[in-house]
């Protein structure tokens, strides 16, 4: 629903980039009426399915509809904002699903969503930026108050942040009774080998623009991920427990 909204509002600004042209309310495959109307509807059945599921569950989903209602519409032309707002839909998300189940959610994991999620936000402003060079300020205005240096001090601030929250998780009290073994912090790097992978595709390769495509599309950081699964299967359920 949200991004329906946002491309409607983006549509024009969307025209000018090489590759969100081709989308389909951009290129005009889509009317705005049609995917307004097409948000209208999938935005109250998930709400009220949401509120089916329990009454917490609905609450967070209404607060991540209206923070990126309000992106769409205002924050995302106020810098930095614009990022912070990105980021906090995240961790609405991963909230929002510990909430659906019942279970807790660590404040340390709750910190290293936000902080991941800024990472990319940020990392995106910046290929953004030397994507279209020029015409960045035309495609969104907030870019306007951003360069890559000031982006690249906010990311290194937002990267040494992001391992050290990951570090603490792993050995947070909550997370050792919760999972009976502090060995997790043996997997730390994992994270720091496919962050700086990420920073090299960002920097190095012009990369960063899409996330999701960075992530399966590089070989390298899909092992990372998949070797840190293996690595946490292995110290949670290993024969040595």
């Amino acid at each position: 629903m949200v991004y329906l909204i946002n491309d409607v509002r983006d549509r024009e600004a969307d025209r000018l980039h090489p590759v969100k042209s081709r989308r389909p309310i951009a290129s005009g495959v889509v009317s705005p009426s049609a995917a307004l109307g097409t948000a209208a509807v999938l935005g109250a059945v998930a709400l009220a399915a949401a509120f089916a599921i329990n009454t917490g569950f609905g609450l967070v989903s209404a607060s991540y509809v209206a923070l990126l209602t309000a992106y769409s519409v205002w924050l995302k032309h106020i810098v930095i904002l614009d990022v912070l707002t990105l980021a906090g839909g995240f961790v609405l998300r991963a909230a929002g699903g510990a909430v659906a189940i019942d279970v807790s959610f660590s404040h340390w994991l709750l910190l290293l969503m936000l902080l991941g999620a800024l990472f990319l936000a940020l990392s995106k402003r910046r290929a953004e930026i030397v994507t279209l060079a020029g015409d960045a300020a035309a495609h969104r205005p907030s870019l306007a108050e951003y360069s890559p240096y000031y982006l690249d001090q906010m990311i290194g601030v937002v990267t040494s942040s992001t391992l050290l929250a990951y570090a603490f998780y792993t050995i947070s009290p909550e997370t050792v009774q919760k999972f009976g073994t502090d060995r997790l912090i043996w997997t730390v790097p994992f994270p720091l080998y496919g962050i700086f992978r990420y920073l090299y595709l960002v920097h190095q390769r012009a990369g960063g623009g899409n996330p999701s495509e960075t992530l399966f599309e590089d070989r390298p950081l899909l092992a990372c991920v998949g070797l840190w699964g293996v690595a946490v299967i292995l110290i949670l359920y290993g024969p040595w427990r």
